[in-house]
This record gives structure tokens, sequence and C-alpha cells, in this order.
């Protein structure tokens, strides 16, 4: 089977059923893991390089209204690889080429290939895409021992953390302006021995303003603005140093969005056990990823 991935977090899920040699083209953002760098990109970035925060988002907004994605789609190429399936994602309309536009661009390429949306919303949603994607591509059982490995690690962070003190976390997912995480990460929290005070789970990720934030009064503030790494989200908090320290948290913390938060993928479950590394380090062990603290002063 020839396979193409447009969403980041369905090439890491393909490569963790065992479907790298399958796979002939992925996304100019997909980095992990790294034998996906060696793959064909069928996508570019149609945003200008250089951005801000707050630039980002407002050409972000402008191509949203437009009914544009952030992604354009090389389409010469995409025929030529002559794909049998091709997996996307609607959830999100600036992460992936539309899904609507993908399904008519699918009809017209010689080797008619199926099209495949994962579009989860919670944790499970995300560990139901691994059946689906293995019983399209005949990888049934690999993707049984996937989702039993998951649960297994899921369980042992319920456990460890269960009679724990629950801190109240807010998640933030973009900094200027201001967005507090949705879809999984309120589980994530809640899984991990948090209580997120703003996020509603399953739901998209929200814009308020930094009063509102404040006024929930949180103990630790999780940066993890959305597509971005450790290190980046860092800089991110220390640029926006003055609004986090009017959120009177006891800790800031910036992880690995890209990685652990941002993409629905197999690593949502190493971002479950940073979350709970961060809020109880006495019960759970360290994991996978950095999480940075941020010094406010």
């Amino acid at each position: 089977m020839r396979i193409v991935s447009l969403v980041p977090h369905a090439t890491e899920l393909c490569f963790a059923l065992g479907l790298g040699e399958e796979l002939v083209a992925v996304t100019h953002e997909c980095d992990y893991p790294p034998a996906a760098l060696r793959l064909a990109k069928v996508t570019r970035n149609a945003l200008p390089p250089g951005l801000d925060a707050a630039a980002i988002d407002t050409a972000v907004r402008e191509r949203v209204a437009a009914g544009d994605s952030i992604y354009e789609l090389d389409r010469e190429l995409l025929s030529s690889l002559r794909p049998d399936l091709i997996v996307t994602q609607a959830l999100c309309p600036v992460c992936a080429v539309s899904y609507e536009e993908v399904s008519e661009i699918a009809k017209e390429l010689p080797s008619r290939p199926a099209v495949i949306s994962l579009d989860p919303h919670t944790l499970g949603e995300s560990l139901g895409d691994v059946r689906t994607i293995a019983e399209a591509t005949g990888r049934r059982d690999a993707g049984v021992a996937l989702v039993a490995r998951s649960a297994g690690r899921v369980d042992r962070v319920r456990v460890a953390v269960r009679r724990a003190r629950r801190r109240r976390v807010v998640a933030l997912e973009w900094l200027d302006p201001v967005f507090i995480a949705g879809h999984w990460m309120p589980q994530l929290i809640e899984l991990a021995g948090g209580e997120d005070v703003l996020g509603l789970p399953a739901e998209p990720s929200q814009q308020l303003d930094w009063p509102a934030v404040a006024a929930a009064r949180p103990e630790i503030a999780i940066v993890m603005p959305c597509g971005y790494d450790a290190s980046r989200a860092h800089e991110e908090a220390r640029a926006s140093g003055d609004r986090l320290r009017e959120l009177g948290a006891a800790r800031v913390v910036a992880v690995d969005a890209a990685a652990y938060f941002s993409r629905p993928g197999p690593r949502l479950v190493d971002g479950l056990e940073l979350l709970a590394h961060i809020l109880h380090p006495d019960r759970v062990a360290p994991a996978a990823g950095r999480a940075l603290e941020v010094e406010l002063g």
C-alpha cells in the first residue's frame, strides 16, 4: 500500500504501526520519527517566515476567513506518487489541507485513493484512530498491541496520582492573544492529577483575556504554544512575562507542545506522563521531554 499522510500525528501513528515502508509522502511539518524527514513533502507553509505570535494569529485568522489553510498542497507531486490511501484531518481548519479539498482532489487522481480523516477530540478518540488506521492498512494486531500498551501506561499514571491533591492548572495554547487549550488537554490534566480551571473537555481551544485567566487562580500555568518546542515555548513565556506574572501562579512551566500535546497521536501518552511529573514529581518519575521552569522575577 502507498500511503500519503497530510497531518503530523497521522505520520507518527503510521510509523508506530510499522507502516513506515509504505509511507510515500508526508507534510513539511512531519518531523517524527526522524525517518519521516527523509520522505517526500507534499505540502508547504503558506505563511511568510519570521512572524511573531500576534502576526501569526492575524495571518491565520485572515486565511481562515478567506476559506484557506496555512498549508498548500503540491497536487502534481501527489498525483505522481500514485497513493492508495491519503490520511488527513478536519478537526482544525488551519492545521492541514481541508478534508473537503483532499476528497475532491482524490477523485481526480489516477490511483483513486481512499481518504481517511482523523479528528479526535479526546484521548480515547485518539486511541480509536489507531484502530481505524490499523484496520484500513491490515495492521490489526499491531493496532491492538499499541492500544493495549498506551492504555496500560495511562492506568499507571492514574493509579500513581489517585490520592494526590489536585493542582489547579491552566494550559495556555497561545499567548498573544491568549488561548486556553481544549480538546484532549483538560482530560490529560485530570488524568495527571490536576484540575483544568478553564479548559473544556472535547471542546475547541478558546480565546480569553488575561484578566479572565488570572481570575481562575491557577497554581500552575503550562505554556504550550501550538506547534512550538519547549525552548521556543520558554522564549514566548519570557516575552509575555508581565502577563504571566499577573496570574499569580506558583509555577510557570514551558513544554514541547509540538511533540506531546498539539498532535493527537501516540505521543499524547508521553505528554500525560510529562504532565503528571510536573504536577506530582514525588509520585511520577521524569518522563520523555523537557519541562522548563520559567523564572519571571
